[in-house]
């Protein structure tokens, strides 16, 4: 298993979203009734699980309603 180096509890960042991520900052709160700060942490855990899976040389799949399955690309 990897071992993470250690980190502080928690960390303070500022960062400038592009307009497209403003957008769905906002919508996603909204939606979700979750903060701004609890989005953008989720964001960045689900992209660091998807990196470490690729690294492994998995895929990521998404299948629609119909159940075919669509290879999704991140670049």
């Amino acid at each position: 298993m990897d071992r993470l180096p250690s980190h502080p509890d928690s960390e303070r960042y500022s960062v400038t979203l592009c307009p497209p991520a403003v957008t769905i900052v906002s919508e996603l709160t909204a939606e979700s009734g979750v903060s701004k700060s609890d989005v953008i942490n989720r964001a960045v855990l689900l992209l660091g699980f998807i990196e470490r899976e690729r690294a492994k040389g998995n895929d990521l799949m998404i299948r629609d309603t119909a159940g075919a399955l669509e290879r999704i690309h991140i670049i």
